[in-house]
C-alpha cells in the first residue's frame, strides 16, 4: 500500500522501470519526484498495446493519455496518481514531448512489422528522446542545442537497446521490431519470425541493429554532460552494459541471463558520474 502519489510512482518505476529508477537516485532529492512521475506517466503509455487484446483500446487509453495533460495543463488533473504527481511536480513545463510520446505510442497499435533500420531508429528515438528531453527539463537543465542533440543519440541508442533485449517478449505478442529489410536481407520472412527458430540469421540481424545502438552511443558520449542534465541521461550509460551482455551472448537475446544485481549497474552509473559521460 502506498501513502501517496508520489509513493505509487517511485514504487511503480521501481518495479516496472529499474533502470529510469536507479538513475533517478543520482539526481537531486528535491528534483526525483518529478523525475518519477514523468517516467511512471512513459509507463503507463508504453504498456499500452501489451496490457490489452484489442489495439483499438491501446488507442482509447493513449487518448485518455492526451486528455489527461489537457486537465493538468488547465490544472483540473483527472483522479488517477501518476496524473495527480505530474500536476504537482511538471505542470509548468511545455507539454509537447509529453503528447510527443503518446503520439509516438500509436505505432505500438499497427502490427506490420518495422519497414528498415531508419523506421526502427525514428520510432526509437520518438519513444525515447522526449521523455529524456522531459527529464532534462524537469532537473533545470538548460535545453541548448549541443545537449539536445546529444539526448536525441542517447535517447535513441538505449529505445533501441531495450527492443533488442525485448525481443523475445514482443515476438510472443507477435510485434516484429526488427527491420523487415534487414530480415529479409537475412532469409527471413518478417511474418514468421514469431512462428519459429531462425537462430544465427536472426542474430546477425540483431548486431547490425546493436552497431547502431553502439554508433550513437559513441558520439553522445564524445563530450561531457552538464550536472543538471545529467541523471536525465544516465540511462544511456546502461545500454552500453546492456550490449557488451547481448555481445557476450551472441547476440541471442533468448541467451541472455536476468541481471537481478544492482552492483554491476550501480558500478556503472557511479563510474559515468565520476566523468559526466555516457
Amino acid at each position: 500500500m502506498v501513502d501517496s502519489f508520489d509513493d505509487y510512482c517511485a514504487a511503480e518505476v521501481r518495479r516496472h522501470d529499474p533502470d529510469r529508477w536507479l538513475t533517478s537516485l543520482f539526481a537531486p532529492d528535491f528534483r526525483r519526484p518529478a523525475l518519477l512521475a514523468l517516467y511512471a506517466f512513459n509507463l503507463e503509455i508504453a504498456r499500452a498495446r501489451e496490457s490489452v487484446t484489442q489495439p483499438m483500446i491501446g488507442q482509447i487509453r493513449l487518448q485518455w493519455w492526451r486528455e489527461a495533460w489537457d486537465g493538468i495543463m488547465l490544472g483540473q488533473p483527472r483522479k488517477h496518481p501518476v496524473v495527480e504527481a505530474l500536476h504537482a511536480h511538471v505542470r509548468r513545463i511545455d507539454a509537447a514531448d509529453a503528447y510527443a510520446l503518446i503520439e509516438a505510442r500509436e505505432r505500438d497499435m499497427d502490427p506490420a512489422p518495422m519497414a528498415d533500420l531508419p523506421a526502427l531508429l525514428a520510432y526509437a528515438e520518438a519513444t525515447s528522446a522526449p521523455l529524456m528531453r522531459l527529464a532534462a527539463g524537469a532537473l533545470g537543465a538548460e535545453l541548448a542545442p549541443a545537449l539536445l542533440e546529444t539526448i536525441r543519440k542517447a535517447g535513441t541508442a538505449y529505445a533501441l537497446t531495450g527492443i533488442l533485449r525485448a525481443t523475445p517478449f514482443l515476438l510472443a505478442q507477435q510485434r516484429v521490431l526488427l527491420p523487415a529489410d534487414l530480415l529479409r536481407e537475412a532469409g527471413i520472412a518478417p511474418d514468421s519470425l514469431h512462428q519459429k527458430d531462425h537462430g544465427a540469421a536472426v542474430y546477425r540481424v540483431i548486431e547490425r541493429v546493436a552497431d547502431e545502438a553502439r554508433r550513437l552511443l559513441q558520439e553522445a558520449g564524445s563530450s561531457r554532460i552538464g550536472r543538471a542534465a545529467f541523471p536525465a541521461l544516465l540511462p544511456a550509460r546502461l545500454a552500453r552494459v546492456y550490449l557488451r551482455q547481448l555481445e557476450q551472448a551472441g547476440f541471442d537475446p533468448e541467451a541472455l541471463e536476468p541481471d537481478r544485481s544492482i552492483t554491476r549497474r550501480h558500478f556503472a552509473l557511479l563510474s559515468a558520474s565520476i566523468t559526466r559521460r555516457i
